[in-house]
């Protein structure tokens, strides 16, 4: 071991202890992915339980040649388990892909000697140079006596350098801005606080949506109950002996009455609204944020790079004593526009005034140390600072007003100063810098710039009832003034070093009452979303620093600055392209729509299935056979999902119904109680009536001809022919009866008079009146060109279909006009006085 720290600081570790240390896993190796593996992404998605069943389905009508059934019954599992996987595997390269920091060469002392090694091969107990530009790779104390200006805005959101001293620690993803010094690697790789913050981004923590999460219970609620009715049905087929085809097509039918159809669908909507939120300026990384933007009823936003722009912006210029305005503003101008290494400051000056160019004798540029920064002219000495860091040098002290008045608002107050003594220096005989004594000469002013429409998107957030909030690492003062000039109620800021050692209870308490917090580190702002989160809001947090990554990841929604860090950008599920958060009011119109005609989607497709499902049980009680065969099934595109389609993308942008499932009930129980009671009685009469005529002995050659070529059995052969006949034809009865319904019902969701607003008032959009239109003529030529309704498994015309299917709509649409407008079904269970 080597004796005191200027040992270690001129040596360093020789070349054969660094490659120990390394062999022995203390490098500063970058942080491995941690999230699943390519194989079980696939395996989860692929082989879910559903896609199980499917498959089993699948092989067995393959096996009997029955391939469009085949088709029909597996491939919508296929693509949605193809869609699911994408989405995750894309979400996975870009988390593998994050990384924290830079991977350029640093300087390391080995052997005594500087040299230039990659940062994964520092390795603990390294001594590594700092000098500024360079990336801190690795966390440890400065040794030397050196010192350093670290920029740590990306870790902690404070915008100004910090000074380190020896033995201040640094912190790996910082940046040294000024000064030179060396640096122990004390915390590398994983351990270092950008490993940290690298595993912490790359974690998959994506939340199911309010939609996506009553979606998958309402799939496993038919699943269940499916499974439960498949296993009596499936029983009775084989107390009666049905053929295995038959046990495989009444399987498959079953298996098709879950809904499973409502993931593709979402997975299109959630495309589409992403497309169109896109074209607005907002890159949606994430397709469930499409809704989740749409539910958001609190906003969490960073300061720097969101609310301002990061600039400064000159807000007054006040002269002080006997000087002139025009005196002050060109010296200020001369100030910023002469000196070599201008910082922010003086970037705003000069981009606000003009100045003259002087001839410069000394500089001394701006140090967050020092806190000021002077030039010597040929004339003058002038300086320009914090009014407190060269108060000891003034003449005369300044009214404190002046500048507390300024400050409380926010701004950040700069004294420009003139030394007494015509031509004095700047400097001590040693050269460091020092100030003269000097005469106070004018104030300037300068504010954060917010950034544009920041007032016009606050005062539309605030008017749909979504609150905000700003953590900040600034001051908490100067962040409470941005966010007044915002159009927030600041109201009394909370440092953030107040809650620490807040239990849960407490921190909500604080949190739900204030609206700006400043001074907050990384895990202040994971604390504040998660407590939001707790207490039932639904969080969007917007950052474009490194600090912001963890919140971002906590909330609901993760918005980031396209200017930000890779690492936010990467975890956001949203990017505002154009750095303005002035997008998201519109996209959270765009994605109300979306979920609004999502769920309106799901009031068709549960009506479907809760339908079909009590035709099924009926039918099967009365011994009529199976109503469907899984081609009939297929009839579900033109019933559910080209009206669903449409129906999504163009529903209005009304706020989620929180009472949905409790609304669709009261929809899809009356809808398919009658619709199954009138479709179970078109069925039994078509099956009844075809069954007495052939076993009459009095039904017309023609007809026999005719069933003969749809059942492919032969009248007085085959003992089943009356059966399979009455069978298929009542099977294409129910199938037209349950089209020509469907479409109808679309009308009750969307009336386009009073003669359908049973359920919900008339709306003026003609475009779902125009669909139904559409459905039925389409519907028409399916049962009217014989290659089609060949393939959907129904016969082609016949009088009894004809006969009974119209009446039987008629009184199907009295009897549900009758329930909605009634309320029937609530007058039965006793609930109606529940809704007024």
């Amino acid at each position: 071991m080597r004796v005191g720290e200027q040992a270690v600081v001129v040596e360093g570790l020789s070349s054969a202890e660094a490659a120990h240390r390394l062999r022995h896993g203390e490098g500063n190796t970058p942080v491995k992915g941690g999230s699943r593996s390519y194989a079980e992404i696939l395996r989860t998605n692929v082989f879910s339980f559903f896609n199980i069943i499917l498959f089993v389905i699948g092989v067995a009508l393959l096996a009997l040649q029955r391939y469009s059934d085949a088709l029909i019954s597996v491939g919508l599992g296929l693509i949605n388990a193809v869609i699911s996987a994408a989405q995750e595997i894309r979400a996975k390269r870009k988390l593998d892909g994050l990384q924290l920091l830079d991977r350029g060469a640093v300087v390391v002392i080995r052997d005594g000697a500087e040299q230039e090694i990659e940062p994964e091969l520092v390795v603990r107990g390294d001594v590594l140079r700092v000098r500024a530009g360079d990336q801190i790779v690795v966390d440890g104390p400065m040794l030397d006596g050196g010192r350093i200006e670290a920029d740590e805005s990306l870790l902690t959101g404070e915008s100004d350098p910090v000074a380190k001293e020896p033995g201040d620690d640094l912190r790996s993803g910082s940046l040294c801005v000024a000064g030179d010094g060396h640096q122990l690697a004390r915390d590398v790789g994983r351990n270092s606080y950008a490993g940290r913050l690298t595993a912490e981004a790359r974690r998959s923590t994506t939340d199911k949506t309010p939609l996506q999460r009553r979606i998958e219970f309402t799939v496993r609620l038919v699943m269940v109950l499916t499974t439960l009715m498949s296993g009596a049905i499936l029983a009775q087929a084989a107390i009666e002996g049905f053929t295995l085809l038959r046990v495989v097509q009444i399987t498959a039918v079953l298996s098709g009455l879950v809904p499973y159809g409502l993931f593709f669908l979402i997975a299109l909507a959630y495309t589409a609204g992403a497309v169109r939120i896109g074209r607005q300026g907002a890159l949606v990384q994430q397709v469930n944020a499409v809704e989740s933007v749409s539910n958001v009823d609190v906003v969490c936003t960073d300061k720097t790079g969101t609310l301002t722009t990061g600039n400064l912006a000159v807000d007054e210029i006040l002269p002080i004593g006997e000087h002139e305005y025009a005196e002050v503003a060109d010296a200020l101008g001369g100030i910023a526009h002469n000196a070599t290494t201008p910082n922010l400051t003086a970037l705003a000056i000069a981009a606000e005034l003009a100045g003259p160019i002087w001839e410069i004798r000394d500089e001394v540029p701006f140090a967050s140390s020092l806190r000021w920064s002077g030039l010597v002219t040929d004339e003058d000495t002038w300086v320009l600072g914090a009014p407190d860091a060269l108060a000891a040098r003034l003449r005369k002290p300044l009214p404190a007003d002046l500048v507390t008045e300024r400050t409380r608002r926010g701004l950040r107050v700069l004294l420009l100063a003139r030394a007494q003594d015509t031509g004095a220096p700047l400097r001590d005989p040693e050269g460091r810098p020092e100030l003269p004594m000097l005469e106070p000469y004018g104030l300037v002013a300068l504010g954060d710039e917010l950034r544009p429409a920041v007032a016009d998107t606050v005062r539309r957030f605030r008017s749909s009832g979504v609150d905000l909030k700003v953590l900040s690492g600034d001051d908490p003062r100067t962040v409470a003034a941005i966010a007044d000039r915002a159009g927030m109620d600041a109201g009394e800021p909370v440092p953030g070093a107040d809650l620490d050692g807040l239990d849960d209870a407490a921190l909500d308490a604080v949190v739900a009452r204030t609206t700006v917090f400043g001074r907050v580190a990384p895990e202040h702002k994971e604390r504040i979303v998660r407590s939001l989160r707790r207490q039932g809001r639904y969080v969007a947090m917007i950052g474009d620093g490194v600090n912001d990554a963890r919140a971002l990841k906590q909330a609901h929604v993760g918005v980031a600055m396209r200017s930000g860090s890779p690492v936010t950008r990467d975890v956001a599920d949203i990017v505002l392209v154009d750095d303005s958060f002035a997008v998201l009011p519109p996209a959270q119109e765009e994605g109300r729509r979306i979920i609004n005609g999502i769920g309106m989607s799901l009031y068709v497709f549960l009506a479907r299935v809760a339908s079909q499902g009590l035709v099924i049980l009926a039918v099967t009680m009365l011994g009529l056979g199976f109503p469907y065969s899984p081609t009939q099934v297929g009839l579900t595109l033109f019933t559910v999902g080209v009206p669903t389609f449409f129906l999504t993308f163009w529903a209005k942008p009304v706020p989620p119904d929180k009472r949905l499932f409790a609304s669709m009930a009261r929809f899809v129980l009356p809808a398919s109680i009658v619709t199954a009671g009138v479709a179970t009685a078109v069925y039994t009469a078509l099956y009844e009536a075809i069954s007495h005529g052939f076993s009459s002995g009095r039904t017309p050659a023609e007809v026999i001809d005719e069933f003969e070529r749809y059942t492919g059995l032969q009248y007085g052969v085959d003992t089943d022919f009356a059966t399979a006949s009455a069978t298929i034809a009542a099977q294409t009865g129910l199938s037209t009866f349950f089209c020509f319904a469907s479409f109808i019902m679309i009308l009750f969701l969307a009336p386009p008079n009073r003669l359908f607003a049973a359920w919900t008032p008339p709306t003026d959009d003609r475009r779902p009146a125009l669909l139904v239109a559409g459905l039925i003529v389409v519907f028409l030529v399916v049962i009217n060109v014989p290659v089609l309704w060949s393939y959907f498994g129904l016969i082609g015309h016949a009088r009894p279909v004809a006969a009974i299917v119209p009446p039987a709509l008629l009184i199907w649409f009295l009897a549900l006009t009758a329930a909605f407008r009634f309320k029937l079904l609530d007058r039965a269970l006793g609930v109606h006085n529940l809704h007024r």
